[in-house]
């Protein structure tokens, strides 16, 4: 009797134990907490029923069911490299990031299986039609466009999906060995040129800057010589001023300006640069000049044309003393003699062989010589 009352009891204690463990079991399955950022999609006797957001929720236990759990969040899913071929032929190897959000949780767990999976095969295929358009220098240049060409691609195809791509980049793009070595060859070709090219310029700017000072020296240069020019000649013009106002203030008469062509004669033929000595035309005069002074009464020629009264022109002239004139025409004929046997020793002249029975003051082929004392009352201007 007592022990089927201890069965009894056992029995009632065991049912009671499942019945709190069911109660239990049943309540935490009723009551679901979805945090923040996540989305739980919640099925109804196997249908749709709704999408819990953030926060407590209370589902009816054995009935409502919690199909999938969606982040919200924006991914990103980063792709194996893709062999791709570009339109000359050559195969590249791409690597692409893509950046993604989910919008519609019903969505992306119900229009498509897996979304990953679906986005990176969208984005293969649309790469290669991308690329396939393109060859490699186009490839390598033009990242901006292939991205924006994949982006809207893939946010067209994905739309239907519940996901919205924000972003796609190409993360390496990597031809083939031996193209690499020829576009490193190219490269190094480029910046070789880009270098001569500089050195060029470089060089033409220095000679332009060189050739521009050379001619503003230049130019300076010959400012000055013209200005010395100038104030020599200047300098010249008022020493024959000065020379020749002081002449004919001290009132010379041709004898002392037949001496003083006399005495310069040989000074002409001293030159060590002269080869030959043309013996001047003039020289007959200059001693007939010269003769016919002496012979007159000796005082000067135009002392008698003064205006009476006015003192004679050289007055303020210190006082000149002149040798004897018979000494200077004589020391003038040596040296004249002298310097023409000097002439005739190292050519010819006045291009005629030297005659030396020619004396002084007569040319060859003139026929005779008007003796100097011929001219002595005929004094030359």
């Amino acid at each position: 009797m007592n022990n089927t009352t201890d069965v009894g009891q056992v029995a009632v204690y065991v049912v009671l134990g499942l019945i709190v463990l069911f109660v239990v079991i049943a309540l935490v399955r009723s009551v679901r907490i979805v945090p923040q950022a996540v989305a739980i999609l919640v099925e109804r006797l196997g249908r749709y029923s709704r999408t819990l957001d953030a926060g407590l929720h209370l589902l009816i236990p054995f009935v409502d069911r919690v199909r999938a759990g969606v982040d919200l969040r924006e991914q990103v899913v980063s792709f194996p490299p893709q062999p791709v071929i570009t339109s000359d032929n050559l195969v590249v190897s791409i690597d692409t990031v893509i950046y993604f959000q989910v919008t519609e949780p019903k969505s992306a767990v119900y229009e498509i299986a897996n979304y990953i999976t679906g986005i990176e095969q969208l984005t293969v295929t649309t790469l290669r039609n991308v690329i396939g358009s393109m060859d490699l220098e186009q490839t390598l240049t033009s990242r901006d466009q292939i991205n924006g060409q994949l982006r809207g691609v893939l946010d067209e195809a994905t739309g239907r999906w519940g996901i919205r791509v924000n972003r796609v980049e190409l993360k390496a793009i990597d031809p083939p060995a031996s193209v690499q070595g020829s576009m490193e060859q190219q490269m190094r070709a480029e910046r070789d040129r880009r270098a001569a090219i500089l050195t060029a310029e470089g060089v033409k700017q220095s000679q332009i800057l060189t050739a521009e000072g050379e001619k503003q020296a230049a130019i300076l240069r010959a400012e000055g010589e013209a200005q010395s020019a100038i104030l020599r000649a200047e300098g010249e013009a008022r020493a024959i001023l000065q020379v020749f106002d002081a002449v004919h203030r001290g009132d010379a008469d041709p004898k002392l300006l037949a001496y003083q062509y006399l005495q310069t004669l040989p000074k002409i033929a001293a030159s060590p640069s002269n080869k030959m000595w043309f013996l001047p035309a003039e020289l007959t005069g200059a001693l007939g000049q010269l003769a016919g002074g002496f012979v007159g009464t000796g005082g000067p020629a135009t002392a008698s044309t003064r205006a009476p009264g006015t003192s004679p022109l050289g007055a303020d002239l210190p006082p000149v003393a002149l040798t004897d004139p018979s000494e200077a025409l004589a020391e003038a004929r040596r040296q004249s003699a002298a310097a023409t046997a000097d002439a005739t020793g190292a050519g010819t002249l006045s291009g005629l062989p030297f005659d030396p029975s020619v004396e002084l003051g007569q040319r060859p082929g003139s026929g005779a010589v008007r003796p100097p004392e011929d001219d002595e009352d005929e004094p030359r201007a």
